[in-house]
């Protein structure tokens, strides 16, 4: 065992840490990083990017079984379940290769193990149950991300009931699927399985489905999801989980307090998630944690000297491109840079990859009214827009919200195709603090969607030309 001493030791390979270590090195620091998995972290294995890859074939799916209607014949067409998940693993295996090339590139040491602090700016690297290194740095980065909330009852048992990863590699196309939670992750899954002929039911506690999103968008997207045939059950819970030799009977309790039981082949949990900070050394240290996460200020330091944390560990929002930039702002901060400044949260984009895609930035309607905004909302809808319907894709809408006194953009929603693509120009407006004037004087390219986030800024005004 021996001795090492760096600048920066980063604990977590995801695409917090990794971001983070890389920058670290482009500042001329030495940067170690531990990584007890894989790197790239769930998002890259296990999350955001293997489940785009099983969308985009699913999406390609229902594209083929629509061919008539874009004047083409398909016949015999077939899915092969196998081959999609073996896609969606080659392309994460990819791009995790990558990650590792690019640390190389960036001369930053990878360490392969468990890190857990010891106190003092010291960390050991756990393999095994065994310490096969201490490392010692001036600053040291938690970045262990989070993993799926398993609820007593619920727990994954790689044949009835599935988290996330048992999700991401089938054994078997179900034919009833029961998911539980209609957040971003259980929303993409229940697309992915419908889509492949799945007979899809989803349970959500709260009173519609993906909650954090505008009211609006989220009913259209019910109405959408409906419209394929998917079962949606709100203002309920999953009491109970009955299995049986070949399938499991679910408890689902109504707000009323009466229980229907519905047989299902499988059953997704997509309940939340906890962050990772078991086993990290966390007491030796000043850390505080709230309700699980690790608590920092807006540079990401903790209440230790010299420790930080970011990402899905440090809180929300839990998103990879949240996690990346808050590694590098806390690099920055820690090289000295005066330009660097906390992350302002209302900036932040979410994407939900099912069909249709749905987008947002900033304040939801109601969130801008609770906080006393006085607004102006405009929307465009995609049949009012040229490429849209050149698509075949005419269903959807962008919605924007400006306060009527500045002209401020407080929020931009999106459901409809390929938004997931198109938001970045909201946000780069948002982000630039630019007025629905910069907006309007824009010249978007015809034919494209972007267009209808120009008509939607002269929505808000009175002004829109299509519709």
């Amino acid at each position: 065992m021996s001795g090492k001493d760096f600048d920066v030791v980063v604990i977590g390979g995801g695409p917090g840490g990794y971001v983070a270590a890389i920058r670290a090195s482009q500042l001329g620091m030495k940067v170690a990083l531990v990584e007890a998995n894989h790197l790239g972290g769930i998002c890259l294995n296990w999350g955001c990017i293997p489940t785009k890859a099983l969308l985009r074939s699913s999406e390609i799916y229902h594209f083929a079984q629509h061919a008539e209607s874009y004047g083409l014949k398909v016949k015999g067409l077939e899915f092969d379940l196998p081959k999609i998940v073996e896609r969606s693993r080659g392309v994460a295996k990819q791009l995790s290769g990558g990650i590792g090339h690019l640390l190389k590139k960036n001369k930053v040491t990878v360490f392969d193990g468990f890190g857990k602090l010891l106190g003092g700016g010291k960390l050991s690297v756990e393999k095994d149950g065994k310490v096969i290194e201490t490392l010692k740095g001036k600053h040291i980065v938690i970045a262990t991300g989070a993993r799926a909330r398993v609820i007593p009852g619920f727990e994954p048992d790689g044949k009835f009931v599935w988290t996330y990863k048992e999700a991401l590699v089938p054994d078997t196309m179900p034919k009833k699927l029961l998911v539980i939670g209609s957040g971003a992750i259980g929303i993409e899954f229940a697309s992915f399985f419908k889509t492949l002929g799945a007979d899809v039911t989803v349970v959500e506690m709260m009173d519609r489905i993906v909650p954090v999103e505008d009211v609006e968008i989220s009913g259209l997207l019910e109405k959408a999801l409906v419209k394929q045939g998917m079962k949606i059950i709100k203002g309920a819970k999953v009491s109970k989980l009955d299995k049986g030799k070949t399938e499991v009977t679910a408890h689902i309790e109504g707000k009323d307090g009466k229980v229907e039981k519905i047989n299902f082949d499988r059953v997704i949990s997509a309940v939340g998630i906890v962050a990772n900070t078991e086993n990290l050394g966390l007491e030796k240290t000043k850390v505080k944690l709230d309700r699980g996460h690790i608590v920092t200020d807006g540079y990401l330091k903790t209440d230790e000297p010299g420790v930080y944390a970011i990402g899905d560990v440090a809180g929300a929002p839990w998103l990879a491109h949240k996690a990346s930039h808050e590694g590098i702002i806390c690099i920055e901060k820690i090289a000295g840079s005066k330009d660097v400044h906390p992350m302002d949260k209302t900036n932040i984009p979410g994407c939900t990859y099912c069909h249709p895609q749905v987008a947002s930035v900033g304040l939801t309607e109601a969130a801008a009214k609770e906080k006393g905004y006085k607004i102006k909302v405009g929307r465009f809808p995609f049949m009012g827009n040229g490429k849209a319907i050149a698509l075949g894709e005419p269903e959807g809408l962008v919605k924007t919200i400006f306060d009527e006194k500045t002209g401020e953009l407080l929020g931009a929603h999106m459901i409809g195709a390929e938004v997931t693509e198109m938001i970045q120009g909201y946000v780069i407006g948002k982000t630039a603090e630019l007025t629905e004037a910069e907006f309007m004087h824009t010249v978007f390219p015809h034919p494209t969607l972007s267009e209808m986030m120009h008509e939607s800024v002269l929505s808000a005004y009175g002004k829109a030309i299509h519709f």
